[in-house]
């Protein structure tokens, strides 16, 4: 149900609101989402000999989103602060401030070879503010009840969040000098996020199904396990059987979100919501394709070329339809306002 058409009286003076004021956090996810897919596109570069030029052109519009989406954002602090406040204190969009550290970890990567010192001060800030978040997030859990209800992936990008911290490590060249704060982010992403990935898992099962705006968000649930595959190796040096298995356990997901998604276009209308699903495909991407270069055979070679083409057909049609609303003016009704 499009909870948009249902709105309380207030709705007609709230429509007056500036479109900035209702912008999401949660679209610094879409960022990311194509980052991850430029990231995809550098190894198929590296391993497969695809073309070079699409990762970096994928690279340079992922740059070009945060920083649109930055000063979008910095815009609706100004004119809208308590929308802000509204959004952070919120039960399950307030997760999805964390987003913005993890883009700052991950997009500096391509910036690596040219701007060393610009890309280690963004993974910095993002490195700092994902440990700060997560802690804050669990304090303000244990510290107060919570309703069983408003359990949805959303929450895993809270606490999983740091698992992303090793992933620059070896671009930035601090993998060595940093192995300890690496690990204890590996330790502390992976217990958290199996732990709430449990708590949604049983929401899911035994409690209402979320609303079906919120359904894209599903493919999140996937992120600890295959974020973790590729930080496992820059964090214990190789790809042991224990980060194997979180792969095959992340693509298990993939394969059975992606089916229980299939009706999405027909379902609900489209949302920038929907890129939540970009991220958590880029990253099934990148561990898919990082396994078939460690263990090479013709299986692990197809089901990486499969993802990259199923993750890029996905990420092209979300930007094509997200500009084509934005060409019509439907800013406000793309964000839900």
């Amino acid at each position: 149900m499009d909870a948009t058409r249902h709105r309380p009286p207030v709705a007609a003076s709230a429509a007056r609101d500036p479109v900035l004021s209702h912008l999401p956090v949660g679209l610094f996810g879409s960022a990311t989402g194509v980052g991850g897919l430029g990231a995809a596109w550098r190894l198929a570069h590296a391993y497969f000999g695809m073309p070079a030029w699409i990762s970096d052109v994928l690279a340079a519009v992922s740059m070009l989103m945060f920083v649109a989406m930055a000063i979008a954002y910095l815009a609706k602090a100004a004119i809208a602060p308590q929308a802000i406040r509204a959004e952070w204190n919120h039960p399950v969009g307030g997760n999805l401030f964390g987003l913005l550290p993890i883009a700052l970890m991950l997009l500096p990567i391509p910036l690596a070879p040219t701007l060393p010192g610009l890309a280690t001060s963004m993974w910095a800030v993002g490195a700092l503010g994902c440990l700060a978040f997560t802690g804050l997030r669990v304090f303000g859990w244990m510290r107060a009840r919570q309703r069983i209800d408003t359990a949805l992936p959303a929450w895993i990008i809270s606490v999983a969040g740091p698992i992303n911290l090793p992933i620059a490590l070896p671009a930035l060249g601090l993998a060595e000098r940093l192995h300890e704060l690496a690990l204890f982010a590996l330790a502390v992403g992976l217990f958290f996020g199996v732990l709430v990935f449990a708590l949604v898992f049983s929401r899911l099962l035994f409690e209402a199904p979320p609303p079906d705006e919120a359904l894209p968000a599903l493919l999140i649930l996937t992120a600890p396990f295959t974020i973790g595959y590729s930080a496992c190796p820059i964090v214990f040096g190789s790809s042991a059987s224990f980060a194997q298995c979180l792969l095959m356990v992340g693509l298990f997901l993939v394969c059975v979100l992606i089916a229980l998604l299939r009706h999405l276009p027909s379902c609900c209308p489209f949302r920038v919501s929907w890129w939540a699903v970009s991220f958590p495909l880029a990253a099934a991407t990148v561990a898919a394709l990082r396994f078939a270069q460690a263990m090479p055979n013709l299986v692990n070679q197809c089901v990486a070329a499969l993802l990259l083409g199923i993750t890029t057909l996905i990420v092209l049609a979300l930007m094509i339809r997200t500009l084509r609303g934005l060409l019509r003016g439907e800013l406000r009704h793309l964000i839900g306002a």
